[in-house]
């Protein structure tokens, strides 16, 4: 089975090199979208993209906000076989990213996310309390460094009748998470009927956990 993975806000398809080593190295050949970050429509057009270049089966994974996308882009297309969440965002029909992440208390994104413009990023002294609180210090600074800017307003958009409701789901769910909190996964989780999986892990194990996410991946590709 093939595997396309899809990242979150502030990040690009690079989020996943350590975690394609993994799946690799395991005997597959994954592929990472890349957002444009700039509005939802636009994103899922790139993964929709990126589908037509695998023949497939496909298992298509979302990180984060990648998860909102992903059932959005997997809707009718015929090569995506089952989805995989990793600390993702799955919102219901009428729903958006932002109305979710408000839902449940927990959350240090408000606290730390800095307006530029019409663009947002995580507060970069901040970036690893936030999004990996594992990695150290220099690790951090060098993921805040890289951080993708995000249109603001990109996370409003309420998605349609998502994917989740007719395909087979994997959850990944981040016990440590300090970005999207371990009870609001859960819950969106259990009305997925997703198969879940924990780890002790902060909001990027595709970062800091990366071959236990490409075990995780991997058997939700045996399983589909």
């Amino acid at each position: 089975m093939d595997i396309v993975l899809v990242h979150e806000l502030w990040s690009d398809g690079s989020s996943w090199l350590r975690v394609i080593a993994g799946l690799r190295a395991l005997g597959h050949s994954p592929v990472a979208a890349q957002l444009g970050l700039e509005s939802f429509d636009d994103d899922v057009a790139s993964v929709r993209r990126t589908l037509a270049t695998v023949a497939g089966p496909v298992l298509l994974v979302g990180w984060s906000y990648g998860g909102a996308v992903i059932g959005e882009a997997a809707r009718d297309a015929s090569n995506v076989k089952a989805l995989a969440y990793v600390a993702a965002f799955a919102p219901a029909e009428g729903e958006s990213v932002s109305e979710l992440s408000r839902r449940r208390p927990g959350s240090l994104i408000p606290q730390h996310v800095v307006v530029a413009g019409d663009y947002t990023y995580i507060d970069r002294a901040h970036f690893g309390e936030v999004i990996a609180a594992e990695l150290p210090a220099e690790s951090a600074a060098i993921g805040a460094s890289v951080q993708k800017l995000t249109r603001i307003g990109l996370d409003r958009t309420a998605v349609g009748r998502p994917a989740w409701l007719d395909l087979p789901s994997h959850y990944l769910l981040t016990t440590a998470d300090r970005a999207v909190p371990p009870a609001l996964q859960r819950e969106m989780a259990d009305r997925m009927g997703a198969a879940v999986t924990e780890i002790d892990s902060s909001h990027a194990p595709v970062l800091t956990r990366p071959n236990e996410v490409a075990a995780f991946l991997d058997k939700a590709c045996a399983s589909a």
